[in-house]
């Protein structure tokens, strides 16, 4: 009865300890999201969303910084989930447990945790200088989809491994081939994980500073029109440009606090309309 006890108590301690945790998480992001609104509030007008800046970048909108953290963020999707899919499938349908396939898993885990400022390194060295695209959005499009090819791979992979080897073995004896049964059993099946995965990429390679900074994203450019050989302005590099390194870094702090909180909600929106898409998928 007494080791009953203390296991009952330890248990509601153990709870007791998580439930404070996550709510000091939810109150801290609660506090910094409220802090972000009230200093953008100033700045917020249908203006600062539709125009480009001007005047220093001390007047006008982020407009083009908008466009250019979606076309960096969709663009870097579009790249990294099929091949991160391709990988993942390869890894665990292909491949059998062997040490070189531990390395290869223990590798990928690591890549995940990486640092971005050395994937924006990477992205600069190979890129932008070896493969000749100087600063643009096609640098910056790769670079991001490395980044974001652990995540994807990692998310897959687990995703494929909660499928029953029975529903496998299932389809195999029914007559199909290995490729039937991966694209008519297991992708399907698998899919709600898959856009996890890419919900995570896709947030992360929205709010990415130091990965785009050497290879895709400038302060200014005065060229409306979009090309994938040209560099564009991106959300994040511009709220650390005008924090940093601004010509009146005071007067435009409503401006900093203004794009912060369009990046915030951006990020939302996009992962949002993943997050309806995949519970849409696993009612079917």
């Amino acid at each position: 009865m007494k080791s009953f006890r203390l296991r009952l108590l330890a248990g509601f301690t153990g709870f007791a300890v998580m439930r404070l945790a996550a709510a000091l998480c939810l109150v801290t992001l609660l506090g910094m999201l409220a802090v972000v609104f009230v200093n953008a509030l100033p700045a917020m007008s249908w203006e600062f969303l539709t125009e480009a800046p001007r005047n220093m970048m001390s007047e006008g909108g982020i407009w083009p910084c908008i466009a250019g953290t979606f076309l960096l963020a969709a663009g870097a999707l579009l790249i990294a989930l099929p091949l991160g899919v391709a990988s993942a499938v390869y890894l665990n349908e292909y491949r059998s447990e062997s040490p070189a396939m531990t390395v290869v898993r223990l590798s990928i885990a690591n890549l995940a945790g990486v640092p971005s400022i050395v994937f924006g390194l990477f992205g600069l060295t190979f890129f932008v200088v070896f493969c000749g695209f100087g600063v643009s959005l096609l640098s910056g499009v790769l670079t991001l989809a490395v980044l974001s090819l652990p995540i994807i791979i990692n998310t897959t992979e687990t995703a494929l491994k909660q499928i029953p080897q029975d529903w496998r073995e299932a389809s195999l004896a029914l007559g199909a081939t290995r490729r039937e049964t991966i694209m008519k059993v297991l992708l399907p099946n698998a899919l709600p994980g898959i856009l996890t995965g890419a919900i995570l990429a896709l947030a992360r390679a929205a709010g990415e500073t130091a990965a785009i900074m050497y290879t895709g994203a400038v302060f200014f450019t005065p060229k409306n029109s979009v090309s994938l050989f040209e560099p564009v302005m991106a959300l994040p590099y511009h709220v650390y440009v005008m924090a940093t390194s601004g010509t009146n870094i005071e007067a435009t702090r409503p401006l900093q606090y203004g794009t912060a909180l369009v990046l915030v909600v951006l990020v939302f929106v996009m992962s949002l309309a993943a997050i309806i898409l995949r519970e849409r998928r696993r009612a079917r």
